[in-house]
């Protein structure tokens, strides 16, 4: 049996250069089973044959059609115009339901839907995304891995470079050095490849609070939008845990923000503020600059009455302490 059409109003983001941005709207008859790239081709072939985006394998195996639909980036031929009328109850009360396409966040447009992937695939090149080994100069060797050694690397194998989570990664948005999650995602793979030589080069490299893992804001949102489930998050923590195992308090002040606050929680259930910002930005009072710099604040706070001056440890402080211990003493 056919399924039955329904009209839906696709508001498209249209530009080209030199030209504003604009919506543009197009009500077609669909059902509620096509795909959004479907509903794309549609107005393409039947309405305006301008109108630009990319596309390849309409199978979630390439990524080339990665847009923004209702807000959220994601790949046109996975998501459904009665799965994005579900998630949009705004648009279910309509008498014409909207559905909402923009290009992808963090990277120049080119065209409509079409942005500019270099400094996406620039970002990537940075991270040295290739295994290195000396065992390339004898082309006759396999590279064996162990069943166990390649499930680690099942879970980030699966990235198809669509851009989703860079689109929606906040830590790009504001700072340009940051390599993405997409590439520090990739970092991972190679941490854990058995057949990488470079294991200690890369993890000093990823030790950077601009360009680096210390970069991510930990948003959740690349974990969010990722179509395969590669959680780029988990996969910068994971890199963030070897950095702290092997690092002090006295390495950098991202490390040592983190080696505090889990310190300070331990302690007393939550965090003692007024400890936080004297160990963390003065290092223990190692820092006169550090200290220098929240002094003012630190006077604001008291000539408000907004500084704690005593602190008391939360309810079940010592509940909170064994799971911190049972989680540490599995990391090792």
């Amino acid at each position: 049996m056919a399924l039955l059409e329904m009209k839906v109003t696709f508001k498209i983001l249209r530009q080209k250069p030199d030209f504003s941005p604009k919506f543009q709207s197009y009500t077609i008859e669909v059902n509620k089973g096509n795909t959004i790239l479907e509903c794309l081709d549609k107005i393409k072939w039947e309405l305006d044959g301008s109108l630009t985006f990319r596309k390849n394998c309409r199978n979630t195996i390439c990524g080339s059609c990665a847009v923004k639909i209702n807000g959220r980036s994601a790949l046109a031929c996975k998501e459904n115009v009665g799965g994005e009328i579900e998630k949009n109850p705004l648009s279910k009360s309509q008498n014409i339901p909207e559905i909402v396409i923009s290009p992808l966040n963090n990277l120049p447009v080119l065209k409509d839907l079409v942005v500019d992937m270099s400094n996406f695939w620039q970002d990537l090149e940075k991270i040295e995304p290739y295994v290195c080994t000396s065992s390339r100069n004898t082309p006759e060797k396999e590279f064996l891995q162990t069943p166990e050694e390649r499930k680690l690397l099942e879970e980030t194998g699966n990235c198809i470079m669509c851009g989703a989570c860079y689109s929606e990664c906040n830590a790009k948005e504001v700072n340009s050095l940051f390599v993405g999650p997409h590439a520090l995602a990739k970092s991972y793979r190679l941490v854990d490849d058995s057949r990488d030589e470079n294991r200690e080069n890369r993890i000093e490299k990823y030790n950077n609070t601009e360009k680096g893992v210390w970069g991510c804001t930990r948003c959740y949102l690349c974990n969010e939008v990722c179509p395969m489930g590669v959680a780029p998050l988990d996969q910068i923590s994971k890199i963030k845990g070897i950095i702290l195992e092997k690092k002090d308090v006295n390495s950098s002040r991202a490390i040592r923000h983190r080696k505090v606050l889990v310190s300070l929680v331990k302690d007393g259930g939550w965090i003692d503020e007024r400890k936080f910002g004297l160990m963390v930005v003065g290092n223990y009072f190692r820092d006169l600059r550090g200290l220098f710099s929240i002094a003012p604040l630190g006077l604001r706070l008291l000539t408000s009455g907004k500084f704690p001056l005593t602190f008391k440890s939360s309810e079940g402080t010592r509940e909170v302490r064994a799971l911190i211990e049972l989680v540490q003493n599995d990391n090792h």
